[in-house]
């Protein structure tokens, strides 16, 4: 187990606070990005739909094949959202165990008085 200074707990909790906030706004754009991307998907998808001829089940194939690119898109900004809520939870988690050993370093210099 490394052996922490007060001073460096406080500088990594200082690191993760800046960079979770960071992170807010980097979600929001993110989620952003998706429901763009999900509304140009769809937008393609009935604009496909409606300029096919055929049937019903036809239409519909011809129109996802026709916005496959733009489901693509979506599922990509879908994932990158992800990936940034993911990095929140796990600054949110190192934020507790920093905690933790702060607290523990504490009860040491108790201890030691």
């Amino acid at each position: 187990m490394n052996s922490y200074t007060p001073h460096q707990v406080i500088e990594e909790l200082q690191r993760i606070q800046a960079e979770a906030a960071k992170g807010v706004s980097v979600l929001y754009e993110a989620e952003v990005k998706w429901a763009n991307a999900e509304s140009a998907y769809e937008r393609e998808l009935n604009l496909a739909f409606l300029n096919t001829e055929g049937i019903a089940t036809e239409r519909t194939a011809v129109s996802k094949l026709k916005a496959a690119d733009k489901r693509l898109e979506a599922d990509l900004a879908k994932a990158e959202y992800n990936r940034v809520k993911l990095k929140l939870k796990q600054l949110e988690l190192a934020q507790m165990s920093t905690q933790t050993i702060a607290r523990q370093i504490e009860t040491e210099m108790k201890v030691l008085r």
